[in-house]
């Protein structure tokens, strides 16, 4: 069982943080800011529903009303029946949870698997900033290194992109399904639950089932272009991230690349089964394409009732 570090909304770090990061952090809300716009906003409110309902008013009975509505004890005092209205409750709570293991410091590309989580995390903080909807984060390698109570304010979301960014993992390897069965044990108000990892562990489909029971959860799969095809290379050692482990391959050889590429797809097509047969839907977040266009549709397709999933 994962051990959680302590952490909550009274933690603050002591050491200012580097004019890097400051730089990083901003580049990332000036690149996901239109993306927050009115419109996009629109789709944002209208992806995720009220977590419930919460009591409005009474008003005199009309024909056509649903009898089991009716408030009998106002209707008792009144003389006529009352029914009662309700309103949804519009105010949301999400809780992002960030597999930054070794393996998402990987990144063929201009930019890291770390850095797409940043993105998204980003889009998300202040989309819920706009709606007035409150927004957590859980970090998670191989044990639940920091957890963020869901708050509101900018600062608290630039908080959370600085967290990620900034993050130095205890642990290299990921235990992606300790960190789901601690978010089911802490988080008893029903949310809207972001799983942001690229899924390279064992173990996870159990406990992302029971997780989808009580919450709406999104697997969010981080990827890069690199681990479903590799070039031609010659001779390269290849070191796994999260185990240190190296194999030395020829990258030359055809049957090699063509092997590295049908594992990846029966990965992925595993990755796909499991995720369907969990009802759980999928956003793909790859390194070498735009994040932009990725969550756009995520969140127009959600908006439509059509899950976007592979």
């Amino acid at each position: 069982m994962t051990t959680p570090v302590p952490s909550g909304p009274a933690r603050r770090d002591a050491a200012p943080i580097p004019r890097e990061l400051l730089r990083s952090i901003r580049n990332i809300e000036i690149r996901t800011a239109h993306l927050v716009d009115a419109a996009f906003s629109g789709h944002y409110a209208s992806a995720f529903r009220g977590m419930g309902m919460e009591f409005e008013e009474v008003r005199p009975y009309q024909v056509g009303d649903d009898v089991r509505s009716i408030d009998w004890n106002v209707s008792a005092r009144a003389g006529e029946p009352f029914v009662k209205l309700f309103r949804e409750e519009r105010e949301l709570t999400l809780l992002l949870v960030a597999d930054l293991s070794a393996s998402q410091d990987f990144g063929s590309d201009l930019r890291r698997k770390r850095e797409m989580i940043a993105e998204l995390t980003a889009v998300l903080a202040f989309a819920a900033l706009r709606k007035g909807d409150r927004i957590g984060l859980v970090v998670a390698t191989d044990r639940v290194e920091r957890v963020v109570p869901p708050a509101k304010g900018r600062q608290h979301a630039l908080r959370l992109v600085r967290d990620v960014l900034a993050h130095e993992p205890q642990g290299r390897g990921t235990d992606l399904a300790g960190a789901l069965e601690h978010v089911r044990r802490i988080q008893r108000r029903r949310a809207v639950v972001f799983v942001l990892s690229d899924f390279r562990a064992t173990g996870w489909d159990v406990p992302l089932g029971l997780l989808r029971r009580r919450h709406d959860t999104i697997a969010v799969v981080v990827e890069d272009p690199r681990e479903s095809a590799l070039p031609d290379a010659g001779i390269v050692d290849l070191v796994d991230p999260e185990t240190g482990r190296s194999v030395c391959v020829d990258l030359a050889s055809r049957r090699v690349r063509d092997g590295f590429a049908r594992a990846a797809r029966m990965r992925r097509d595993a990755l796909d089964r499991t995720l369907r047969r969990l009802r759980v839907e999928r956003l793909t977040l790859p390194t070498g394409a735009s994040a932009e266009q990725a969550i756009d549709r995520f969140f127009r397709t959600r908006r439509t009732g059509h899950a976007p999933h592979p």
